[in-house]
């Protein structure tokens, strides 16, 4: 569907009592005239827990499958999109007033640039925010740079997949989130940055919420064994992806 930007979440039941707060911040999104969202929730199982917190709005696409983990439900939400330009939105996330104009500007005005990131804030439980040291100036990102900077600074990029806004095509053509059990935003970011140059926001564009059940606050999540396994396939993909030529975004 054309000038429509396709949000997909992907959500499991403990965090479903956040769609509501997820969904109040899209609705205060402003988009140039003529422009509009819809919003993909994909459940990550079938249980009776999420449905009652999906939204009553035209706009609003939700569906249900096996459970696979968030890369496996936003690749199920995928086939339901419609858009020619995809956002991400964790469920317990929200967005800031304008960040989806600011997006959408960042791609339509550079079109030769893949994707587009922003600050993030962490939102902790009493309602303060924290910023992180890091941020790259606003402005195109060079292929490589963030897998670079990932490396050298162990394994935190200098930008935050949670914040990506990215070309359908594009990401179809990477074969979107990496089946992984973490990482699968982390896994995506780096193969676009090593195909396609992309672009940062400096004005915060998410607030990412820090909770108890959230899934990267679980202990698997940093098990040493698993987490190197994870981030040595996200490398050898990047560079893999780095050493092809001929990838129409690339204006080198």
């Amino acid at each position: 569907m054309p000038n429509t930007i396709t949000v997909i979440t992907a959500v499991h039941a403990p965090g479903a009592a956040h769609l509501p707060d997820a969904h109040k911040s899209l609705r205060e999104q402003e988009l140039p005239d003529g422009w509009d969202w819809q919003w993909v929730i994909q459940e990550d199982g079938e249980t009776d827990a999420v449905r009652p917190y999906v939204p009553d709005d035209a706009r609003v696409s939700f569906g249900q499958g096996r459970a696979g983990r968030a890369a496996m439900a936003r690749m199920m939400g995928l086939s339901r999109a419609e858009g020619d330009y995809v956002k991400v939105l964790d469920a317990d996330d929200m967005l800031t007033p304008g960040a989806l104009a600011r997006d959408l500007r960042a791609l339509t005005d550079h079109p030769d640039l893949g994707w587009a990131t922003s600050r993030a804030l962490d939102l902790l439980p009493d309602g303060s925010t924290v910023g992180f040291e890091g941020d790259p100036p606003q402005g195109p990102v060079a292929r490589g740079a963030v897998l670079e900077f990932w490396r050298a600074n162990d394994h935190r990029a200098q930008v935050h997949p949670a914040t990506l806004f990215v070309r359908r095509d594009l990401l179809l053509a990477l074969g979107g989130w990496m089946a992984l059990p973490a990482s699968e935003d982390t896994g995506l970011l780096m193969a676009l940055n090593a195909v396609s140059r992309g672009w940062f926001t400096a004005e915060t564009g998410l607030l990412y919420r820090k909770w108890p059940g959230q899934v990267t606050s679980q202990s698997a999540h940093t098990d040493a064994a698993e987490r190197a396994a994870r981030f040595a396939v996200v490398e050898a993909r990047a560079r893999v992806l780095a050493a092809m030529d001929g990838w129409r975004y690339d204006t080198r």
